[in-house]
C-alpha cells in the first residue's frame, strides 16, 4: 500500500453512493485558529465542578468533563455549557444561565487566540498557517467535479464568518456558511443538514461529510450519508490524533483521514463503493 492510500483508513464498507454534496465542519476540520480550545474549556469546566463539589477527586472530575465535552463536540458551544450547568446542579450547586458559562469560556479562549487573528489581520501570518493541510485545494477539487459544498459549525456564526474571512474562505461555500446562535434551536447542525436534504431534494446517498466532532459524524451516518472522520493532530499538523480517531470510529465514521494532503486519493475513495475493509 502506498503512502497516499495509507492516509485513508477505511473503517466500514459502503455501497450505492453517488456524491453530489459535501458538508464540512469548521474548527479542526478546516480551521486551526481555535486549536487548543479543549485546553481552555476542560480546565475551566473542571474548576467550576470542583467548586461545586470540592470533595471529589480532581482527576475523576476532569475525565468526566473531557468525556462530555468530547461527546458534544460538533454541537453549538451552548450545549456543553448546558451540560455543565446540569452537572453543577447534580452536585448541589446553584443553577446558572448556561450563557454565563459560555461567555466566560469565550473570554478565556479569546485570550489564547487573539494573537492568531491579529497575525492574520495584519498579514504576519498567511491563511495557510491556520488551515488544515490541503483543505482548500480539496474543496476546489470537489467543486471542479460538480460537488456543492456547505459549511456548518457549532461556533457562533458571527465568529465563523469572521474567521472564514481571515482564512480567505468568504465566497468558497456555495451552500453557505452556517454557525450557532444563542437560541439553541437556530442553525444547529442537525437543522442545517435536514434543511439541506429537504430544500435541495438531496438523497442521503448523495451526501458526504467531513468533520472531527462526534456529533456531526454520528448524525450524518445515522441519516444514511457518508461520514468521513478528520482526525487531524492540530498541534503538529502531522498525522492522526489517536483520541479523535477512536471517538470518530465510535460515532460511525466510515473512513478516517489525518488531513486533506492526499486530496485526489480521498476524492477517488469517496467516489467508489468500498466493499472490503483492509487490515489496519
Amino acid at each position: 500500500m502506498n503512502d497516499a492510500v495509507a492516509q485513508v483508513e477505511i473503517v466500514r464498507p459502503w455501497h450505492g453512493f453517488a456524491i453530489r454534496y459535501a458538508l464540512f465542519d469548521f474548527d479542526g476540520t478546516i480551521s486551526l485558529i481555535r486549536e487548543g480550545w479543549q485546553d481552555i474549556m476542560i480546565p475551566y469546566f473542571t474548576e467550576v465542578l470542583q467548586a461545586a463539589a470540592p470533595g471529589e477527586e480532581p482527576g475523576a472530575v476532569r475525565e468526566q468533563v473531557r468525556d462530555f465535552v468530547d461527546t458534544l463536540t460538533g454541537k453549538q458551544t451552548i450545549f456543553q455549557c448546558i451540560r455543565l450547568n446540569e452537572e453543577v446542579m447534580a452536585r448541589g450547586g446553584p443553577e446558572r444561565d448556561p450563557l454565563l458559562y459560555k461567555q466566560e469560556y469565550l473570554r478565556r479562549l479569546e485570550e489564547r487566540i487573539h494573537s492568531r487573528k491579529a497575525d492574520l489581520e495584519t498579514g504576519r501570518a498567511r491563511p495557510e498557517d491556520y488551515l488544515v493541510p490541503g483543505v482548500r485545494a480539496f474543496i476546489d477539487l470537489l467543486q471542479r467535479n460538480g460537488i456543492r459544498c456547505y459549511l456548518a459549525s457549532g461556533t457562533d456564526e458571527v465568529d465563523v464568518l469572521y474567521e472564514a474571512h481571515l482564512l480567505g474562505l468568504d465566497d468558497v461555500f456555495e451552500g453557505g456558511i452556517h454557525g450557532a446562535h444563542d437560541d439553541v434551536m437556530i442553525c444547529s447542525k442537525e437543522l442545517v443538514i435536514r434543511d439541506m436534504l429537504e430544500r435541495e431534494h438531496i438523497r442521503p446517498n448523495e451526501l458526504v461529510s467531513f468533520g472531527d466532532g462526534y456529533v456531526e459524524v454520528e448524525l450524518v451516518a445515522d441519516l444514511g450519508g457518508l461520514a468521513i472522520g478528520v482526525a487531524t493532530n492540530e498541534a503538529t499538523r502531522q498525522g492522526v490524533n489517536a483520541w479523535k480517531r477512536r471517538r470518530l470510529i465510535d460515532a460511525g465514521a466510515s473512513a478516517i483521514i489525518p488531513d486533506f494532503r492526499v486530496g485526489e486519493t480521498i476524492f477517488e475513495v469517496i467516489r467508489r463503493d468500498r466493499d472490503a475493509i483492509p487490515t489496519v
